[in-house]
Order: C-alpha cells, then sequence, then structure tokens
C-alpha cells in the first residue's frame, strides 16, 4: 500500500512511529502536511494537490489533525474519502469529536457515564448551572481547549461564579462538569483500534495539579482495565464513529466516567507506559480494510457489467 500520514510535523513522536510501522511492514509511507493540500472539485474528478502536484496513487491516509485546524484538515481528509481513499478515521468522526459539547450529547445519548456537565450561555443562568452539576468544587472547561488548557477547578461557589462569569464576557464557549473527589488527580486513557482495546494507562497529577495530562506533568503508568472500562472505552469510540480513538475516563463511585474521545491520541504516552506497538495496530487495520476493499472489486466489476447488458 501507499498510505499518508496528514501531519503538520515529520518531527512528531507519533508521525514518526506511524511511518516506520508502515515501512517495517512492507509498505510506502510518506508525511503529507494537510494545511498545505488544496482540493479541486468538479463533475466525477474530486482531486487534491500538494505542492503543485495532483495526488492520485494513494491507498490509505492516517490523519493526524491538529484542533487549531480541525475544519480545514477534516475537509482534506473528506476530499479523500470522495476519491476512494481509505481512512484510518472518517471525517465526519473527527469533526464530532473536538465539538466537546457535541461529543458529550452524543455519549449521554449512546447511555454511557458521564460527569454530569452543564452548558448555558447568560451569566443570569450561573447559579442554576452551578447547582445542576452538584455545586462546588466544580470543572470548568473552555470548549476549544485541548492538553488541559482552558480547563479550571473552582473550589468555591463564588470562585466559580467569577470565572463563568469572566469566561462569558469574553464571548467563550464553556462547559461546567462535576468534580469528581474519588478520582483524586487520575484519568484513565484506553486506545481503541477497530473496536478493540490495544493499550491502556493510567495517567496521575503532579503534586498541586489536578489536570493528569502528560503535557501539564502528569505520569502515566500502564493499568489493567475492568470489563466495564474495557465496554465503556469500545462503545465510547462506537458512539461517536471513530475507528481509531483514545478515551478519557475517571474512575468513579458510580463507574468510569468519560471525559472526551479523542480522534489523533497521541503515541508516546501510551507506547511508553505499556510498552506496546500501538502503531502496529493502526498499520494492521489498514491493510485489512485495504484487503477488503481489493476483494469487493471483482464482485463491483462483475455488477457494473450485468447491468450495462441490461
Amino acid at each position: 500500500m501507499k498510505i499518508v500520514v496528514l501531519s503538520t510535523n515529520k518531527q512528531l513522536y507519533s508521525t514518526q512511529r506511524l511511518v516506520e510501522s508502515a515501512t517495517q511492514r512492507g509498505h510506502e509511507c510518506i508525511v503529507m502536511d494537510h494545511t498545505k493540500c488544496y482540493v479541486g472539485i468538479q463533475q466525477g474528478k474530486p482531486s487534491i494537490h500538494y505542492k503543485g502536484q495532483d495526488i492520485t496513487d494513494i491507498d490509505a491516509i492516517i490523519p493526524r489533525i491538529g484542533a487549531s485546524v480541525t475544519f480545514y484538515g477534516s475537509a482534506i481528509v473528506r476530499q479523500f474519502e470522495v476519491m476512494n481513499v481509505i481512512s484510518a478515521n472518517p471525517s465526519q468522526a473527527i469533526t464530532r469529536s473536538r465539538d466537546k459539547l457535541r461529543c458529550m450529547q452524543i455519549l449521554s445519548g449512546a447511555g454511557l457515564g458521564l460527569p454530569i456537565t452543564g452548558f448555558a450561555r447568560m451569566t443570569s443562568d450561573v447559579d442554576d448551572l452551578i447547582n445542576m452539576v452538584g455545586g462546588a468544587p466544580l470543572v470548568i472547561k473552555l470548549l476549544e481547549g485541548t492538553q488541559g488548557i482552558g480547563v479550571v477547578l473552582a473550589e468555591t461557589k463564588k470562585a466559580a461564579s467569577s470565572v463563568i462569569e469572566a469566561f462569558y464576557g469574553l464571548g467563550n464557549n464553556i462547559l461546567i462538569q462535576e468534580y469528581i473527589k474519588e478520582a483524586k488527580g487520575t484519568d484513565i486513557r484506553a486506545f481503541v483500534v477497530d473496536g478493540k482495546v490495544v493499550g491502556a494507562m493510567k495517567r496521575t497529577a503532579k503534586e498541586g495539579e489536578f489536570r493528569s495530562n502528560l503535557h501539564r506533568g502528569g505520569t502515566a503508568e500502564i493499568v489493567k482495565l475492568t470489563r466495564q472500562q474495557k465496554e465503556t472505552a469500545i462503545a465510547a469510540a462506537r458512539a461517536m464513529g471513530l475507528t481509531i480513538a483514545g478515551v478519557d475516563m475517571l474512575p468513579s463511585s458510580r463507574g468510569p466516567l468519560i471525559l472526551e474521545v479523542n480522534s489523533s491520541p497521541g503515541l508516546e504516552g501510551i507506547e511508553k507506559a505499556t510498552n506496546k506497538d500501538i502503531a502496529v495496530e493502526i498499520i494492521k487495520y489498514l491493510e485489512h480494510q485495504y484487503e477488503q476493499k481489493q476483494s469487493l472489486k471483482p464482485i463491483i466489476k462483475r455488477k457494473i457489467k450485468k447491468e450495462s447488458k441490461l
């Protein structure tokens, strides 16, 4: 196969590992900066150009779309899909997962465990919003935040009101969530590929910090998931329509509660914590999809030939 990793940085650990794993399994693998791709749309002839060349011979793509370029990156993935190129994650699922509010609504509709979450627009609704999530302490999240940026723990109702009103005053959209005390600054990242959990780690926040993100100084270690945690992670990825997903969960007295479903989960933390080759699982999934596609070609040709005779 000829595989393209859509990434803005060839030096990122995840990008390098995907190229390495694909190459080791005998595939040609290149990196393309999706922000430098551009599309041509015309009847029956969709196209993608990159650095002045028409890209026509790609079998599969692995989207590594950054949050800041979700709209454009998803459009490029969608164009590849229109061109019948296999994608590790569907474009629609990527855009769906990047909207924190939409993600929570989808997961709630699927009956999955979540921290109680509130969303409002008017400052006059702040008191009722705080009560809705169980009062202080509570967590306030920017909808556009990533890697723990824009996440605030408000210890008191007065502090929560001040922070919420400040965010509203700046025109930001935010979520309010209950604070899960029993999690004690830890969460679990389950890495799901094609309906299976291929690795899991427990992340622990550094002292004095409640956010367990590795980018915020948290530490990671391998963890064995309970059956309920495993089933929750798989169900969350399925509900979002993601084939490749990093599902973040909080341990709680009422079972695992989903914090986020990431469509471009990093490989460095999970591979180092688990000592597992997660990248190769993604390549194996693409191989399986490619084999299925190839096996269907004769059937499609026969069908077209039969219809042309009618």
